[in-house]
């Protein structure tokens, strides 16, 4: 209300104390979004739920479909046949950006583009605190991680369209692999992935440095698109070692993007992109909204030192998107403030240190081990050296897990090839040809609750059990 309309709500009770304090309420609140909206900065303390949905109400009155006297007469108007569709979406109708470029403004929309604008800023504040200082711009993408990798990549195929070859050093997940194979189908000239194999050290799978040089040289860096590495990644596959990749980079002269899935709850993953690019070179790093954000599947961030590149990637997303993912991070960044997701930050690496020496204890009993995997800070992988001894055995274990109510576990067992697009992975699921042991793998992912991992623990010990009372096996590890 207007100071008009405070002055004869006070009419209407005996007093006139508890319009003012009403009234005083209400500035606090307005105060706090004043401030966000002009310094677009993520709050210290996260905001409560009342005053979210105030600031969501009043942008959603500055779209052309909430207007009392608007006229709708285009092909798109905002218009939303279902009152219960309406309420889900605050009445936000008009999704985010242009046709020419996701991340421009909207005529018709001016609140869902002041959205889009803070929730931009607000993830370019959150990666510097998480560890990318020198970030200097982000746009969030209405779309999964993949497809994000995927328009990141039709950029450079603009920028250097000679380049046909992306080198990648191998990460057995499909939507690493096919973004680029996609970039193939999608491009002229097209790409030519160019997989390189990683080192076994100890336990831990890391990147053969020396073969991507080598790749450089035998293709020509003139012919190469990019290279193309990974932070967050199942175990026991390390992130990629990206300083010296960088520098590589740097000195051939070759654009670097960084899949960075679900790093950004990781610290470690954020400095490593950060002395990267000091060391050398990096484009741009990209991640994943509901796998860092805890919000629903939909969205990724596409993040930079350069400005311009992130602009040049936001006009190659065609048409415009859904403003469902950008909505969903706009209200959860502001509920967490920078204390709540630093909090949820610090919980997951303890989670991850207790969940680690508490797994050894159950798998110790059972013959089998964590691997040591020092260079992964969430994924975790465990030994199925002697439980299981085929591959129906692996699968009937990973099996009883699901049956146990256990999700996110991943059995990898040697032997099962898989072709996408034109490469054949040898033991595909462990990132190498012949990794020596079957494992499956746990993560201690953000949000994760100590409960639940002691609830794992205890499902875990009662399959191991179950599981070797079936193959009818002494439950006493061997000598």
């Amino acid at each position: 209300m207007n100071e008009s309309a405070y002055s004869a709500a006070c009419r209407l009770v005996p007093t006139t104390t508890s319009v003012q304090q009403g009234r005083d309420a209400r500035r606090t609140h307005e105060r706090h979004i004043r401030v966000l909206i002009e310094q677009r900065k993520l709050p210290d303390e996260g905001w409560s739920n009342l005053r979210i949905e105030l600031l969501l109400q009043e942008l959603a009155l500055m779209d052309s479909n909430n207007f009392p006297e608007n006229v709708g007469v285009g092909e798109r108007e905002g218009r939303v046949f279902s009152e219960l569709v309406a309420r889900r979406h605050f009445r936000l109708a008009h999704g985010v950006g242009r046709s020419g470029d996701i991340a421009a403004a909207q005529p018709k929309a001016a609140g869902s583009s002041i959205i889009a604008q803070i929730t931009n800023s607000l993830l370019l504040d959150l990666i510097r605190h998480a560890g990318k200082r020198s970030a200097q711009k982000c746009v969030l993408l209405p779309v999964a991680t993949g497809m994000a990798l995927l328009l990141v990549l039709l950029t450079l195929r603009q920028k250097r369209p000679t380049a046909h070859h992306v080198i990648w050093p191998r990460v057995d997940q499909k939507s690493c692999f096919k973004c680029i194979v996609s970039a193939v189908r999608l491009s002229l000239s097209g790409f030519q992935p160019v997989v390189v194999e990683n080192v076994l050290e100890g336990d831990e799978l890391r990147t053969d440095v020396t073969a991507v040089e080598e790749e450089i040289r035998n293709l020509g860096a003139e012919t190469v698109a990019c290279v193309f590495t990974t932070t967050s990644c199942f175990a026991p596959r390390a992130y990629d070692k990206l300083s010296e990749i960088a520098g590589l980079c740097k000195k051939y002269d070759i654009p670097h993007i960084v899949n960075n899935a679900y790093g950004v709850q990781s610290s470690k993953c954020m400095h490593i992109i950060e002395d990267a690019h000091r060391q050398g070179r990096v484009d741009a790093f990209i991640q994943s909204t509901d796998k860092n954000f805890l919000v629903p599947v939909g969205g990724s961030v596409v993040a930079s030192c350069s400005e311009t590149f992130v602009k040049e990637v936001a006009q190659t997303y065609p048409g415009r998107g859904s403003g469902s993912p950008c909505v969903d991070v706009f209200i959860t960044l502001l509920s967490l403030g920078v204390k709540g997701y630093k909090q949820l930050c610090t919980q997951r690496k303890e989670n991850y240190v207790y969940l680690k020496q508490k797994l050894g204890e159950v798998c110790t009993k059972h013959g089998e081990r964590v691997l040591e995997t020092s260079h992964n800070p969430i994924s975790l992988g465990v030994t199925l050296s002697t439980a299981a001894q085929s591959q129906g055995d692996m699968t009937e274990f990973g099996s009883m897990l699901f049956l146990k109510n256990v999700s996110g576990t991943r059995v990898v067992a040697p032997g099962e090839s898989k072709t996408i697009g034109p490469h054949v992975f040898t033991n595909w699921g462990s990132h190498h040809n012949s990794y020596p042991t079957a494992y499956f793998t746990v993560a201690a992912a953000i949000g994760m609750r100590r409960e639940e991992v002691d609830l794992f623990l205890e499902r875990l010990e009662k399959v191991f059990v179950k599981f070797r009372k079936k193959q009818g096996e002494s439950l006493q590890p061997p000598e």
